[in-house]
């Protein structure tokens, strides 16, 4: 089972869960999935959904998925990482009204070019995104606290200059 998940929020992604939804229905994904829908308005009609759950619901059923699809939080991505679940995201964005801004674009990017993220640009591209899915073994997450850091000391050096 893959479970997809848009967090909770509170602002709908129904493009990506009726995206998802249509894939199943057309035939071009096979793979079971389990819908966590939070604030949208669509309701999948082809496959098994919740609007939300407990945290303890959803953790047995991250855990339990064999992939990860969502939207490009850092909570999921994170917990993915840290589970070692491979994930594709795609990013919600504020022309749909799905977040006030765009930030989870530069997101997504970003941990894709690390190889941590399998990402899905346009609803188009989730079927073929998600036939590779499995396959995908995301780059081990290093910390580097002394890079972090570093970045600190810099941004308020500059506060000072």
């Amino acid at each position: 089972m893959i479970l997809l998940t848009v967090g909770t929020y509170p602002l709908q992604f129904d493009r990506l869960i009726k995206a998802l939804d249509e894939a199943v229905r057309d035939g071009l994904v096979e793979e079971e999935f389990f819908a966590q829908t939070g604030s949208c308005r669509y309701k999948p009609k082809h496959m098994k959904f919740a609007e939300m759950m407990q945290k303890s619901e959803f953790d047995a059923c991250f855990n339990a998925a064999s992939c990860i699809v969502g939207h490009a939080g850092m909570g999921t991505i994170s917990m993915a990482l840290e589970a070692d679940k491979p994930i594709l995201v795609m990013a919600r964005m504020a022309r749909y009204g799905e977040h006030v801004n765009d930030h989870q674009v530069s997101t997504a990017d970003m941990f894709e070019k690390l190889g941590h993220v399998l990402v899905a640009h346009t609803a188009s591209e989730l079927p073929e995104k998600i036939k590779t899915l499995k396959a995908f073994v995301p780059a081990r997450r290093e910390a580097t606290p002394q890079r972090v850091a570093d970045r600190i000391t810099e941004f308020l050096q500059g506060l000072v200059d």
